[in-house]
């Protein structure tokens, strides 16, 4: 069962720092529980080739976790020579969810990438990565609006990630490592502020799940993400 302290509905202790590195244009130390994740964001005056003369900007992300996240030390993987399939499909959803509340032309030809490093790691690293990501970004973007930068509003919404699962048949929000672990059924939701669905990722662990608990999942995860928003918005007021 789930520790006494924490209700099923109930968030792990979410914190938000903001400027903590000092030449990144945005950044965000992010703590869900016992993960910890730095997030930077890097203002950089190029493109993709493929976007050249499109009168639009993109937002791409890194991720990454130190040697010592985990409980034993884990190779880098630049000393590998490549990144895993894990990694990359984790920074993919990072930069899908954040450009989804963005408007790119307004950006201008310019680049953000939005770099998050894994300090430590106890389940939710990619959920915590999107929601301190939506505040290094936001700050990156105020840093430009600062300097006559932006011709418009970039920012559309907000948007923030939080993990949901089945663990011992009870609905539960936002997993910790152990939980995550002995879950019968595993989701990631990424939101937006105002309710819209961004990617869902949903997995059965073991017997496939229901429909009622699929909804159940996501009830949880709208309450969740509610109350991340709302962290967000405190943090950057």
């Amino acid at each position: 069962m789930r520790p006494s302290h924490r209700q099923p509905d109930e968030l792990r202790a979410v914190s938000l720092e903001r400027a903590v590195v000092k030449y990144a244009e945005g950044s965000c130390f992010v703590k869900f529980g016992d993960t910890h994740v730095l997030v930077t964001a890097t203002l950089e005056d190029r493109l993709p080739p493929w976007l050249k003369g499109q009168a639009r900007g993109w937002v791409t992300a890194e991720y990454g976790m130190l040697p010592r996240a985990t409980s034993e030390r884990t190779r880098r993987e630049s000393a590998a020579g490549k990144q895993s399939g894990r990694t990359v499909e984790i920074q993919r959803l990072i930069g899908r969810s954040l450009r989804a509340v963005l408007d790119l032309e307004a950006l201008g030809e310019r680049q953000i990438t939005v770099d998050c490093d894994v300090i430590q790691a106890d389940g939710g690293t990619r959920t915590a990565s999107i929601t301190g990501a939506w505040v290094a970004l936001h700050d990156c973007l105020a840093w430009m609006k600062a300097r006559d930068m932006l011709r418009g509003e970039v920012l559309r919404d907000h948007v923030a990630a939080v993990s949901c699962g089945v663990h011992n048949g009870l609905a539960v929000l936002d997993l910790d490592y152990a939980e995550d672990s002995q879950a019968d059924t595993d989701a990631n939701f990424v939101l937006t502020g105002n309710g819209g669905i961004v990617e869902i990722q949903g997995t059965a662990e073991r017997e496939p799940f229901s429909e009622a608990q699929f909804l159940s999942l996501l009830a949880l995860a709208r309450k969740g993400v509610g109350r991340l928003v709302e962290l967000q918005k405190m943090a950057v007021m």
